[in-house]
């Protein structure tokens, strides 16, 4: 199986941590956040992963030497010359996705418990095209889905902004997203003509064709490692003090 680690922010709310490093650099415990993600992609029988860099991406390029890529096959996309979002980085490192079958992104910056391997076989048994990992949580952005369980919106609830592209099926439930996905390779045909695009725009752009559900992984641990106040909080899970 094969993933993506979006790996290629700037980090602006670790700063200023992200000063010096990149922010799949920062560490808990002494580990950079983004072995913790490799790992537990391997652990879940992903043996062919791809992560895109840009913000001092010769750091996370050593770093993956330095541990002789984890024994795996890790590639690397480079967006050192135009930082593209994540859904222009996904659209640059498509070719990747070659083998026809599904495949999983990870963002670099979360900790989380999610069960990879019971999600990807959720996938599989869906007729999604895309799986969407959310929890029930206090966030400032929500996903929106009906009573089917289908992507039909978005909302940010301190700017009051609502986006609905699909029309829904009886009531809506706003869903954090977790930010991990699966797609299928064929979503990849409907990616828009242009370099710089997050995948919260893109999802919302081919809701309204193309079945996008999700997966709620509520009752298991979930920390953005984006924030630095975050970093202490995984610490402390890992050492049995959450």
């Amino acid at each position: 199986m094969k993933a993506m680690i979006l790996a290629a922010g700037l980090g602006t709310r670790l700063k200023p941590l992200t000063e010096t490093k990149p922010k799949a650099l920062a560490e808990v415990n002494g580990i950079p956040i983004i072995e913790f993600t490799i790992k537990k992609l391997i652990k879940c029988g992903f043996e062919k992963i791809i992560i895109n860099v840009h913000h001092f991406p010769d750091q996370i390029i050593n770093f993956l030497q330095e541990r002789n890529y984890f024994g795996i096959e890790i590639k690397i996309s480079d967006e050192r010359d135009l930082l593209l979002d994540t859904g222009g980085g996904l659209k640059k490192a498509s070719a990747y996705f070659d083998d026809g079958r599904p495949f999983l992104i990870h963002n670099a910056d979360i900790f989380s418990e999610i069960d990879l391997k019971k999600f990807y076989e959720f996938h599989l048994k869906s007729d999604s095209e895309a799986t969407l990992a959310v929890q029930k949580r206090e966030s400032s952005r929500y996903f929106l889905f009906d009573e089917q369980n289908i992507l039909c919106g978005w909302k940010n609830v301190k700017t009051g902004e609502e986006k609905i592209t699909r029309p829904p099926e009886g009531n809506l439930s706003a869903l954090a997203f977790s930010g991990v996905q699966i797609l299928n390779p064929s979503v990849l045909n409907f990616m828009p003509d242009k370099q710089v695009f997050s995948l919260v725009d893109f999802y919302l752009s081919i809701a309204s064709k193309k079945r996008i559900s999700y997966f709620d992984h509520s009752d298991s641990v979930f920390i953005d490692l984006g924030k630095k106040e975050n970093l202490d909080k995984a610490a402390a899970f890992l050492n049995g003090n959450y």
